[in-house]
Formats: structure tokens, sequence, C-alpha cells
């Protein structure tokens, strides 16, 4: 669960709106550190293969169809995400991960 100003919000309910889109394969939705809300939504998408998305088209898809606190603030795309020797997604590597790339953006 991610609390962001306050609001419950489950990374859940967001990755499987975002599996609707048909040029999404897969997608990660993780909370990330912010100073005003305590934590922002962060969306990492794997594309189906020749597709392109953008940030802004992620949240023009989601505009009115999901609560605006719900829509993550940051999306990122990838290729794979870090797996453990089981196949498991480490989340906790996608966060670190995130961090220094908002950190790497806010300079």
């Amino acid at each position: 669960m991610v609390i962001r100003g306050g609001e419950n919000i489950y990374p859940r309910e967001i990755e499987e709106f975002l599996y609707t889109h048909s040029d999404i394969v897969d997608v990660q939705v993780i909370g990330v550190p912010d100073p005003k809300y305590g934590e922002e939504l962060m969306a990492w998408i794997i594309t189906k293969e020749g597709k392109e998305l953008t940030a802004d088209e992620v949240r023009e898809f989601c505009d009115g169809k999901i609560s605006r606190y719900k829509i993550p603030r940051y999306i990122e795309f990838t290729d794979e995400y870090p797996m453990t020797a089981s196949g498991k997604i480490q989340k906790f590597k996608l966060r670190e991960q995130a961090k220094e790339l908002i950190m790497q953006n806010n300079k």
C-alpha cells in the first residue's frame, strides 16, 4: 500500500487498470518518497514489442477513468524488471532506480 497525502492507494488496483491498455504488456506500480505528500506513485511499464507510449499518453488514458490522485506522477518505460533467481520481481530495486532517476531529473 502507498500512502499519498493521507490517501491509501493499492498499487495492484492501478496495475490492473493499466493492463487494460492495449499497448501495455506489464506494469509495476511502486511508491517513491515525496517531500510534500510523503509518497508519490511511479509506474514502470513494459510495452508490447514494436509499440511506443509516452508518459503523457498513459496519463491521458487514465484521466477520467480513475481518480486523479491514483494517476502515477512518474512513469518510466523499461524492457525488463530486476528479478530474483526464482523469477520474482524485485520491487525494492525498482524503488532504488526510481529514487536515482528522480534525483537526476530534479537537478
